[in-house]
């Protein structure tokens, strides 16, 4: 269970987040929509502790993301993150991307990591693509690779920024066909996301954020259907 609690985070004299209440259950799909700059992705970053906060709590299986005594390493270890930019290593062949992280922060044999690698890309639907190089795959085959990297580290919880945005619109669909696959398999996720078909579908809730704020949060059909909040019926109606 992910818990967030008061939480507040500035940049200088930014506020970026302003009070934040939000807990994620085990295997609960929770989507996260708003206009750029509402804070949604500096949430993800809080919670996966790349981002000190000033105010708050955040715990992650009721251990204190940001308290001095927390092995960070350790506990980001349960959270895989899927970021906009997929950030391969251009050296490495897809088999050997994956199976890095394993091996090094795990800790597994080459031979043991190299199957887990080779799982997990068969998983993402990327079983003919394990001695390519990244510069050869498409982004949407890149951003595939990111999730099996991520997932390689065995994680209870999965973190997506905006992991379709950098995309071309041809190659959105398959991305999300794999997080709606692991959404399936009963996943823990947080996405940040602009695909409004994706949260409608998928998600158990949905949050709207607003310049710092979540304004509201509920079932799909609460949030697109049956606003609570004028200002996310405006955000919406936007959007579509």
């Amino acid at each position: 269970m992910i818990e967030i609690k008061e939480l507040h985070k500035y940049f200088g004299d930014l506020h970026v987040l302003k009070g934040i209440d939000l807990n994620v259950e085990k295997g609960e799909v929770l989507s996260i929509i708003g206009a750029s700059g509402s804070g949604k992705s500096t949430l993800l970053y809080c919670i996966n502790g790349l981002e000190a906060i000033q105010k708050g709590e955040v715990k992650v299986d009721g251990v204190s993301v940001h308290a001095k005594e927390t092995n960070l390493n350790k506990l980001r270890t349960k959270m895989g993150m899927v970021f906009q930019q997929w950030n391969s290593f251009p050296h490495l062949t897809a088999l050997e991307n994956v199976a890095l992280a394993p091996r090094i922060v795990k800790g597994r044999s080459k031979a043991e990591s190299r199957e887990i690698a080779r799982a997990q890309l068969e998983h993402v639907g990327l079983n003919d693509k394990i001695d390519v190089y990244p510069s050869a795959l498409s982004g949407g085959q890149q951003q595939r690779l990111a999730i099996a990297r991520a997932l390689a580290m065995e994680p209870e919880y999965m973190l997506f920024d905006e992991a379709t945005s950098a995309l071309d619109p041809e190659l959105v669909g398959e991305v999300l066909d794999t997080m709606r696959l692991l959404a399936e398999e009963g996943m823990t996720m947080i996405c940040v996301t602009h695909e409004m078909g994706f949260a409608r579908d998928v998600s158990d809730r949905v949050a709207y954020f607003h310049e710092g704020v979540m304004e509201e949060i509920g079932p799909p059909d609460q949030i697109f259907n049956n606003q609570k909040s004028e200002r996310t019926a405006k955000f919406l109606a936007n959007v579509r």
